[in-house]
C-alpha cells in the first residue's frame, strides 16, 4: 500500500464497496483504498438484514428512495445473474387484517402505481388461494420483489473492485481525519499499528458510525445516528414451505419500520421479524447490549428525547413484546395463526442506523454532508442494500461534480 491515493472510502458495507467498485470502473487509473474496521466486509447492516430486494412499494414518488429502489432492484438482479449469485423472485404480499389497514392498503396501492410498479389487489378469497396459511381481509401482490444474500453480493462487488486494482485495508479503525487544501489525511489503527494515508478525496459510507465521521472532520452535524434493534426469529425447518411469498403487514405510514413479517430466506428457511426496539449499543447484536459512549451520546442529544416522546407508545409496545415472546407472536398470528410460541427459534438481530435531526425528525430519505475534499453518506435508509448500485453511481456523480468545482477554484 502507498500513502497517497486518489480516493479513500471509509466503510466496507455494500454501499461503500459499490461506490469503490464503480469509481474503479469509471476511473481505471485512479488509486482507490477502502478502509474497514472489521476483519471482513458486510459485517454490520449489510450482513444483518432480511435479504430482500425491495420493489419500492413504500416510498414517496419522486424521492431518492423511490428512484434508487426502482433502479437498484433491476441492477441488483442483473448483477446477481451475471455473477451466478442465488436469487429467488418470490414476490411479496402485503396483508391487511383490519379495516384501518384496508384503508392504508389502498393508499399503498396508489403509491405503487405512482412509482410505476406492477401491483395487484387481492380480496379475501384470492389471498387464501395464493397463501392457504395466511389470513386477512385483502392484500396487495407485488411480483417484483426478490430475496438474496447481500454478503455474497458485496463479496462479488469487492472481487470486481480488487480485480480492477482497488485495495482493501481490513481491521483498520479510523481514529482521526485531517483535511488540508489539497488532500485529506486519514489515521487508522490496525494490526500493523497506527498508519496514515492521504487521499485527494475522502468518501465515508460508515452506516452506524456516520455521524462520528462527520464530527471527526469538524463539520457541522445537525443529526445523530440512533440505533434501533430489529429482532428476528427463525421458524423450524418443517415450516420452510409455510408461505409461497414474502408476507408483510400493512405498515404504519408515520414510522420508517415495516412491521414483523415472514421472510423466505435464500437458504430455504423462513424468518419472522423484525420488530424495532431502542438499541443501547450501535453494534449490539446480542440479547443484552450496552455501550456507555453510545448511551451517553444518545441521552445528551435533544433529538433522541423528542423522537422518543413522539413515538413513546409505539416504543413501549415494541419493548414489551421484545421481552414478552407471546406479544411478539401475536403480531405474526394476526395474519398467520398456525405459528406457535415454540416455533419462534433464535436468530441474529440487526441494527438500523436511523439518522435523527435535533428537532426529533426521523430522516426518511438519503442525507449527505460534504466539505472541500470529502463527501459523507450520513443516512442510507432501507432499502440501501437494494439500492446500493445506483447509490454508488450517485456518489460517483457527486464526486465528479466536486472535482469540477475544485478544478475551477485553482
Amino acid at each position: 500500500m502507498n500513502n497517497m491515493y486518489d480516493y479513500i472510502i471509509v466503510g466496507g458495507g455494500i454501499v461503500g464497496i459499490s461506490t469503490a467498485w464503480q469509481l474503479k470502473v469509471r476511473q481505471p487509473q485512479a488509486s482507490v483504498l477502502v478502509v474497514e474496521k472489521e476483519p471482513q466486509l458486510a459485517a454490520h447492516q449489510t450482513g444483518h438484514n432480511s435479504g430482500v430486494i425491495h420493489a419500492g412499494v413504500y416510498y414517496a414518488p419522486g424521492s431518492l428512495k423511490a428512484e434508487f429502489c426502482r433502479q437498484g432492484a433491476q441492477a441488483t438482479m442483473a448483477f446477481c445473474q451475471q455473477h451466478n449469485i442465488a436469487l429467488d423472485n418470490c414476490g411479496k404480499l402485503l396483508v391487511a387484517t383490519t379495516p384501518l389497514e384496508l384503508e392504508r392498503m389502498e393508499a399503498l396501492y396508489q403509491r405503487c402505481k405512482a412509482n410505476g410498479l406492477e401491483v395487484e389487489r387481492l380480496d379475501q378469497n384470492q389471498l387464501k388461494q395464493r397463501e392457504p396459511n395466511v389470513v386477512g381481509l385483502g392484500a396487495l401482490f407485488v411480483s417484483t420483489t426478490s430475496i438474496v444474500d447481500y454478503r455474497q453480493v458485496t463479496q462479488a462487488m469487492a472481487q470486481e473492485y480488487q480485480t480492477a486494482g482497488g485495495e482493501l485495508a481490513l481491521s483498520c479503525q479510523v481514529t482521526a481525519i485531517t483535511e488540508r487544501r489539497d488532500w485529506v489525511e486519514v489515521t487508522v489503527n490496525g494490526a500493523q499499528g497506527v498508519r496514515r494515508y492521504r487521499s485527494r478525496f475522502l468518501i465515508t459510507c460508515s452506516g452506524l458510525m456516520a455521524d462520528r465521521m462527520v464530527k471527526m472532520m469538524g463539520l457541522e452535524c445537525n443529526f445523530q445516528i440512533i440505533p434501533y434493534r430489529g429482532e428476528y426469529y427463525r421458524l423450524p425447518s418443517k415450516y420452510n414451505q409455510i408461505v409461497n411469498h414474502l408476507i408483510y403487514p400493512i405498515p404504519d405510514p408515520d414510522l420508517p419500520f415495516l412491521g414483523v413479517h415472514l421472510t423466505k430466506m435464500i437458504d430455504g428457511s423462513v424468518t419472522v421479524g423484525p420488530n424495532a426496539v431502542q438499541g443501547f449499543k450501535r453494534e449490539g447484536y446480542g440479547r443484552l447490549n450496552l455501550n456507555w459512549r453510545d448511551v451517553w451520546e444518545m441521552l445528551t442529544f435533544s433529538g433522541f428525547w423528542k423522537v422518543t416522546a413522539k413515538h413513546f407508545k409505539t416504543g413501549l409496545s415494541e419493548t414489551k413484546d421484545s421481552w414478552w415472546k407471546a406479544g411478539y407472536l401475536k403480531r405474526v398470528n394476526k395474519y398467520c395463526p398456525m405459528i406457535k410460541l415454540e416455533d419462534l427459534q433464535p436468530y441474529p438481530a440487526g441494527i438500523r442506523a436511523q439518522a435523527v435531526l435535533r428537532d426529533g425528525t426521523l430522516v426518511h430519505d438519503f442525507l449527505f454532508a460534504q466539505s472541500r475534499r470529502s463527501l459523507h453518506v450520513c443516512n442510507a435508509p432501507s432499502p440501501a442494500a437494494t439500492s446500493a448500485i445506483p447509490i454508488g453511481g450517485y456518489i460517483c456523480d457527486k464526486v465528479a461534480n466536486k472535482h469540477g468545482e475544485l478544478a475551477k477554484s485553482k
